[in-house]
């Protein structure tokens, strides 16, 4: 499928809560094994916190002494994840046995998160070497809020195109839908990846406001050398734009207040 295409611009009013890349490959035992403190090294600088979160599911609550013994009890397989964050927490650099993410909760630009993805992807070839990616994602949560917008009484039918609407697309009965949530698979053959929507209704913690969730990722299976992953995330960024205004009317493009990228 081929979005229309749409010019790329910055909106003051960013709705995104969430950007993940996650690049998988076949297991390094060495993450697992030894504690990472090489590629801490080239990485402190700019993410210079460090926690390892256990992969077991454990319940809340637990005395850290006791998380701290049943991740180290843990068998192979299930080791930690190895996080490494920014001063002020909005960036994060996963790493584990399977995956090398970075997660950006204040997402600007494209250019800027793909710079700050070098130093982690630099030092995972340097350090680990992993023989190639088996899977490219880059997946965008956007949550759009109506009381940040000041629409808080315009209906989700005058937002979002249709076919992202749903029920709220009905003007007879979108006034009065109390949930709705939907997901759906993309084959996007311009790419050769896909892409995997789950969008609808969601509360807002703290407020309550009920908010318009759409978490869209992008995924590209193929075999990827590990020359070529940057072509391959452009790509997938490019098409998480022209997907994005896709899914919305002209009435929010305006409202997030959107500027010609320079």
């Amino acid at each position: 499928m081929a979005f229309p295409e749409a010019p790329r611009v910055l909106y003051e009013l960013n709705p995104l809560d969430e950007v993940i890349c996650q690049l998988r490959f076949p297991p390094v035992l060495r993450i697992e094994t030894e504690v990472p403190s090489l590629f801490q090294e080239r990485i402190r600088a700019i993410f210079p916190f460090y926690e390892a979160k256990p992969s077991l599911k454990l319940p809340p609550g637990l005395p850290a002494d006791v998380v701290s013994s049943l991740v180290q009890g843990t068998p192979l397989g299930l080791g930690p994840t190895h996080e490494f964050s920014s001063v002020d927490k909005q960036w994060v650099v996963s790493l584990t046995r399977e995956f090398l993410a970075l997660t950006c909760r204040r997402y600007e630009r494209w250019e800027r998160f793909r710079d700050l993805l070098r130093g982690p992807l630099g030092a995972l070839l340097e350090i680990y070497a992993p023989s190639f990616y088996t899977r490219v994602g880059l997946r965008y949560i956007d949550l759009i809020r109506r009381s940040v917008l000041g629409m808080g009484h315009v209906g989700w039918d005058e937002l979002l195109k249709p076919w992202v609407a749903g029920p709220f697309g009905s003007p007879e009965v979108s006034r009065d839908v109390a949930h709705a949530a939907s997901d759906f698979l993309i084959a996007l053959a311009e790419t050769d990846s896909s892409l995997r929507v789950r969008h609808g209704i969601v509360l807002q913690p703290g407020s309550q406001e009920h908010c318009y969730l759409i978490d869209a990722d992008f995924f590209d299976e193929r075999r990827t050398e590990t020359t070529n992953v940057f072509p391959r995330l452009d790509a997938l960024n490019r098409q998480a734009g022209l997907f994005f205004r896709w899914c919305i009317r002209d009435r929010l493009h305006e409202a997030m207040r959107p500027r010609p990228l320079v």
